[in-house]
């Protein structure tokens, strides 16, 4: 987060020349990035950090009829999250954000901070592993960087 701060310290001595519509553009384009990049990292089901994250708990073996069911390959996690219709990068003048919206805040809320909750409604309760979902890595302060060196050399 150091680098973050200087980051910060450097640009916003520049964008206080910018426009208040010039600085909402480039804030959109930095969200978008971050969100793309956070998006890629949910992918990779890894931390911004870099380190993995704990793999899916094996569901029961057992089908209705009773007979045992063939290990398949477990599903990536975080798919849907990760869609643009949950996972929503907005911009104002003086800020960047990439959140969640609506139901899938609350469920990224659970996995991200490795809350309890329930499995489904009225189900039994579990303990989540945290799994961080949200974060900035040094390779995105690059490339916040690069567009905003490319945005005011325009």
């Amino acid at each position: 987060m150091d680098d973050l701060s200087r980051l910060e310290d450097w640009v916003t001595p520049l964008l206080a020349k910018l426009s208040v519509p010039e600085q909402r553009a480039l804030a959109r384009t930095v969200a978008r990035e971050l969100r793309a990049g956070n998006a890629q990292q949910m992918r990779a089901q890894q931390a911004p950090d870099g380190t993995g994250w704990e793999p899916r708990k094996a569901s029961g073996l057992r089908n209705g009829r009773g007979s045992i069911r063939r290990q398949a390959k477990s599903r990536p996690m975080m798919q849907k999250l990760r869609a643009a219709k949950h996972l929503k990068a907005s911009a104002t003048a003086s800020e960047a954000l990439v959140g969640f919206v609506g139901r899938a805040e609350r469920i990224a809320r659970v996995h991200h901070f490795g809350l309890r909750d329930r499995v489904k409604t009225g189900g039994p309760e579990y303990d989540y592993p945290a799994r961080q979902l949200l974060g900035i890595t040094d390779e995105q302060i690059e490339r916040v960087r690069e567009l905003l060196m490319k945005h005011l050399a325009e």
